[in-house]
């Protein structure tokens, strides 16, 4: 916490980077908000969106910055959207059918997966030598294709030998980044590290774009206090090791806005939502903590192996596309689109192009234009002649499809692979469109907002045969979609109280009692006239936070039966959440017993054999507590304070036979205040970095 210097009051600055707001806050040393600003982000260019909010802030109060902190939920978007950059991701002792099962074809965004001879068994003993021909044939065939390379190997956690030498290799080969699984991760469970692997590697141009793109922005406007970066887990490490570890960085919004919303709103127990444009993230605090797991997390349909607040995150925001969803008719998301009331705004010849929609028969391509996102080097060299040709299109100004379908069909081929490819993005008919004909928001195009709703509303029924809008009435329709967020972001709630993280809640029997339980719940909870009731804990309110949450959520809660709170800030409670926290870091390490009398320490070296359970966990203990503090300094921590458990799995069959062990594990948590420093001085740590 920054306190009083020299008789000048120290500042920290928190800034959250959204899929469509960026927002500011400064916080002073007794945490009150003095000052706060939003400005729209701009993907392509993020450095204009993050200027305009800097701008927003009094500029005499940023030179006495000492603490600058950075969220996003760009990668947490790029996720639940299936957007990221090509990566290679090499897979010692892996088959393909793991491969397949995995999905992570699906997650190297055009990459590859590439399995090898290699990897080691549970007892961190070399299953099969490492296959390091065909891996440097990959690495030269893949180098000048990808933006990253990831390494993830069986049993890496319990022998990291492989993974450390596929790295070396990397390097020696390319000049590409490298993310390896045990780096990442400490527990068992190799196809979700791998898939944690494969997400580090794709994300790292986006967060070594933001971040590099923050640091030159903050010495333009005199700020040059040391730069954080929050995790998933709401703690802070600094822009170096966010560089070397993106993944950790994903959940990095909807942890600022939890720790935001609990600081902001004063609650011991609540349930947090937070709505932003491209997600909703939901996530527990009891006894005024956030729920932590290093299991429960869902983004989308993935479960990456990070440790984090618990939050169920789901694509469901302000921008999140409305659109015809077979056995349901109206569905809204997950996939983000530029709203056309946005689109307008920044754009005011579309108004002619959407009148002229209007008055012709609707298309499947109706209300959509192209507009340019974000793409790495590796991805601009792999365009073939005719996406490049688009490319350089929307650098000028939107292309709408339905021109683009009729007169260069080619061209409207290529921008539709761009946009899978996360390059490109559509617009389209949005709640936030809604929300400007209901009158509820009107700082975009409302006039975009009737049109774009009338279009939306005839291409429903005349091309997908749903709805009976009557043409001319753009607010029926926009009811329905925000009937529809309402009833949608009830659901989420109900969902992620559910969702623990035991495996069984992936069986069809635990959908079908979640969905019976979603339904009776927004019924007001009574069943068979009222013999008994399904309700929320009386003790928890529902605390909602983000730029939308005043248009849905007094409907939600009432329809959830639970006490609603809205505090001062909320629309910015990333951007506080952000410079409120501590900086945490765990190191966690595994003990085993391969044979009768052999204790074996898994450490990141490799394996360490000892003869009695004692003195294993002993060494286990004062190794991981000594890299634990090491990773915490690095982290950008002062006043560091480190506790260690010791967890031992042992069963005592009787009174007559000895204990059996059957592993255990201990973790070292280190936490600390950030490092702040006074104008113009460098950070401590910062020639470490």
């Amino acid at each position: 916490m920054a306190e009083e210097s020299s008789g000048q009051t120290q500042l920290r600055l928190g800034i959250d980077t959204g899929g469509t707001y960026t927002d500011a806050a400064l916080v002073d040393a007794a945490n009150q908000v003095v000052a706060s600003g939003k400005s729209l982000t701009t993907h392509r260019q993020l450095e204009v969106g993050i200027s305009a909010v800097l701008k927003k802030l009094p500029s005499d109060l940023l030179s006495k910055v000492t603490l600058a902190s950075l969220s996003t939920t760009l990668a947490t978007n790029a996720v639940v959207e299936g957007r990221g950059t090509p990566v290679c991701l090499l897979l010692p002792g892996y088959t393909a059918s793991q491969i397949e099962r995995a999905k992570l074809e699906h997650i190297v965004r055009g990459g590859a997966c590439v399995a090898l001879k290699g990897g080691h068994d549970a007892g961190g003993r070399e299953k099969w030598p490492l296959d390091l021909e065909t891996a440097s044939r990959t690495i030269e065939k893949y180098r000048n294709r990808v933006s990253a390379f990831g390494v993830s190997s069986m049993f890496s956690v319990r022998n990291p030998a492989h993974e450390i030498t596929l790295r070396e290799l990397i390097h020696s080969l390319s000049d590409r980044p490298v993310t390896c699984g045990h780096e990442l991760a400490s527990s068992l469970g190799a196809p979700r590290r791998a898939v944690t692997v494969a997400f580090n590697a794709s994300l790292v141009s986006y967060i070594d774009r933001l971040i590099r793109t923050m640091q030159a922005l903050l010495s333009d406007y005199g700020v040059s206090a040391p730069l954080m970066v929050v995790k998933g887990d709401g703690s802070l490490i600094t822009a170096a090791v966010a560089l070397t570890r993106p993944v950790e960085t994903v959940l990095s919004g909807p942890a600022a806005s939890v720790v935001g919303a609990a600081f902001l709103a004063q609650t011991k127990n609540s349930i947090v939502a937070d709505m932003g444009g491209t997600t909703t993230d939901v996530a527990i605090v009891t006894d005024g903590l956030p729920v932590f797991s290093a299991d429960a997390t869902v983004i989308g349909e993935w479960r990456p192996m990070i440790e984090s607040t618990r939050v169920f995150s789901v694509g469901l925001g302000g921008d999140s596309e409305a659109r015809f969803s077979g056995g349901e008719g109206l569905g809204i998301g997950p996939r983000r689109v530029v709203p056309m009331s946005l689109l307008a705004f920044d754009n005011d010849w579309v108004i002619e192009f959407l009148k002229r929609q209007r008055d012709t028969k609707p298309t499947p391509r109706s209300n959509r234009f192209f507009l340019p996102l974000f793409a790495d080097s590796s991805q601009i060299a792999q365009l073939s002649p005719v996406e490049q040709l688009v490319w350089e299109r929307l650098a000028e100004r939107p292309l709408e499809l339905e021109t683009l379908y009729r007169n260069a069909r080619e061209q409207a081929q290529a921008a539709a692979v761009m946009v899978r490819k996360g390059m490109v993005i559509y617009s389209g008919f949005t709640p936030s469109d809604a929300a400007h004909v209901l009158g509820f928001s009107n700082h975009w195009s409302t006039e975009a907002a009737h049109l774009a709703a009338v279009i939306w509303a005839k291409q429903m029924r005349q091309v997908y045969g749903w709805g009976s809008f009557d043409p001319n009435d753009s607010s029926a329709v926009s009811q329905a979609v925000h009937d529809k967020v309402v009833s949608t972001i009830c659901e989420t709630v109900i969902k992620a109280c559910m969702a623990t993280g035991d495996p069984r809640n992936e069986t069809a029997v635990f959908k079908q009692i979640n969905r019976l339980l979603t339904e009776w719940i927004m019924d007001n909870g009574t069943i068979d006239g009222g013999l008994f009731a399904v309700n929320f804990d009386p003790g928890r309110s529902l605390v909602a936070v983000g730029a939308p949450a005043p248009f849905y959520y007094p409907a939600a809660s009432r329809m959830l039966g639970i006490d609603l709170k809205i505090p001062k800030h909320s629309d910015v409670a990333n951007a506080i959440g952000a410079v409120v926290g501590s900086v945490v870091q765990r190191e966690h390490i595994t003990i085993t017993q391969p044979s009768q009398g052999t204790f074996r320490v898994h450490s990141l070296e490799g394996p360490v054999d000892f003869p009695d359970r004692s003195s294993a966990f002993v060494w286990a203990e004062t190794v991981a507590s000594e890299l634990a503090q090491n990773k915490a300094v690095r982290a950008g921590a002062t006043a560091i304070g480190t506790v260690v458990n010791r967890y031992e799995n042992i069963v005592s069959p009787d009174d007559l036979s000895n204990d059996v062990f059957f592993g255990g594990r201990v973790t070292a948590t280190s936490t600390g205040r950030p490092v702040v420093a006074p104008a113009n001085q460098e950070p401590p740590w910062s020639e470490n970095q």
